[in-house]
This record gives structure tokens, C-alpha cells and sequence, in this order.
């Protein structure tokens, strides 16, 4: 259940648990867990889990070898935020979606850019 821990300390850890209403369960074949956000993965691998149930609600606990691989965020502008910042501003198209990239999306900060 959780690595290096003393047998004897584990029997006496899961007779506590289950006084208390809880339970713990390994999680079979789990060779990698990934935890995908919005600007990286966290790999863990190889992966121990361990499955938490108190009164009804699960928990896992997640042990092992950690990395994180940075994401590439590729921003996508579409063409009515284009024309939209280009009308109210009264620039060109490719202005508009400069600002806009510049803006990472945010029309408002784009036309306050412009207008400035």
C-alpha cells in the first residue's frame, strides 16, 4: 500500500482505518498517471495507486517517479474577434489580430492597445 512502510505498522494502520470507516485498495496494473494541464503534463511513471474510500468519497494517492513536459499553448484567434477589434478601432485586419496575439485573445486589452 504505501512503499517502505513497516508490515507490522501497516497491519496496525489498517485495523485504525477501519474503525474509523475507512478503507484503502491498491489499484492493480497502473503503469503511468498523467496529469494534463493547461500549460504542462505531470508524468508519473512508473506509478503506485492507492484507492482512499471515507464514507463514501474516494481519494487517490499517487506515488512514484514525477516529470513535467512543458505544453506549447498555440493560441487560435478567429475572424469575428478580428473584424470585431478592426471596426471598433478602425484599423486593418492584420493590425487587429496583432494586437489580439499581442493580447493573448483578450479583446479588450487589443482595442485599449489600439486606442492608446
Amino acid at each position: 500500500m504505501i512503499p517502505g512502510m513497516n508490515p507490522k505498522k501497516m497491519k496496525q494502520m489498517e485495523r485504525q482505518m477501519k474503525k474509523m470507516g475507512m478503507k484503502m485498495d491498491d489499484v492493480e496494473g497502473v503503469e503511468e498517471v498523467i496529469i494534463r494541464c493547461r500549460d504542462k503534463d505531470i508524468i508519473i511513471s512508473p506509478a503506485e495507486v492507492n484507492i482512499m474510500n471515507v464514507m463514501g468519497s474516494d481519494t487517490y494517492q499517487i506515488t512514484g517517479n514525477v516529470r513535467e513536459e512543458e505544453k506549447e499553448i498555440v493560441l487560435e484567434i478567429n475572424d469575428e474577434d478580428i473584424e470585431l477589434v478592426a471596426n471598433q478601432v478602425g484599423v486593418s485586419k492584420e493590425v487587429a489580430e496583432d494586437a489580439l496575439k499581442e493580447a493573448n485573445g483578450d479583446l479588450a486589452e487589443a482595442i485599449m492597445k489600439l486606442n492608446q
